[in-house]
């Protein structure tokens, strides 16, 4: 298991939550990536990041509208920026005791608990089955599309069993198989990359 730290927990729910890093931590994080919170006990929390944003501020607004920034204060802003970058996770399942559940978490993690990139061997075991699809689908608040196409990306990286992509498509026109227009543009996404 890898421990490649990329933030803490700023706020959370049952159904997602929100990360925070530096940005000179950017560099780990990925727009459809799986990461953990491990909270003890044998207990852990999975989810999908579907949102990357870096909030302004009062430094950043006056810069924008500077004639000849220097290289210094480029550097400067971005290395010792205090406004964090912001990762929006939705929850996709839990792990308690050595087993993995597609299901939303009993409790979410705590406010800065550290936040870890799943590695290939994580991915691979949680992705091993396609029961959290459905958070991913049923959630209109996200690009489902979008971050499926990058999800399946890092997946099937992890997985050795190259047909892995081929069963999560079919698993996926199976779960929206009554819902063509999401259908479409999910499989318009993973056209992409596929």
């Amino acid at each position: 298991m890898n421990q490649i730290e990329i933030g803490r927990l700023l706020r959370a729910g049952t159904t997602g939550f929100v990360a925070g890093c530096r940005v000179s931590q950017l560099d780990a994080p990925a727009f459809g990536a799986l990461v953990r919170a491990p909270l003890g006990n044998g207990y852990q929390v999975y989810g999908l990041i579907h949102d990357i944003h870096i909030d302004d501020d009062g430094l950043v607004r006056q810069l924008v509208t500077a004639d000849n920034v220097t290289d210094e204060v480029m550097r400067d802003n971005r290395e010792r920026r205090i406004v964090p970058v912001e990762m929006s996770v939705l929850s996709a399942g839990y792990e308690q005791d050595g087993r993995i559940f597609h299901l939303l978490p009993p409790r979410p993690p705590l406010s800065l608990d550290v936040i870890y990139l799943c590695d290939e061997q994580d991915l691979a075991r949680f992705t091993e089955k396609f029961g959290y699809f459905r958070h991913i689908l049923n959630n209109k608040e996200i690009p489902i599309g979008e971050v499926l196409a990058a999800h399946f990306q890092q997946a099937q990286a992890a997985h050795k069993d190259k047909s892995w992509k081929d069963k999560a498509v079919q698993e996926v026109i199976t779960l929206l198989r009554d819902d063509y227009p999401t259908l479409m543009a999910v499989l318009g996404a993973l056209g992409e990359v596929i």
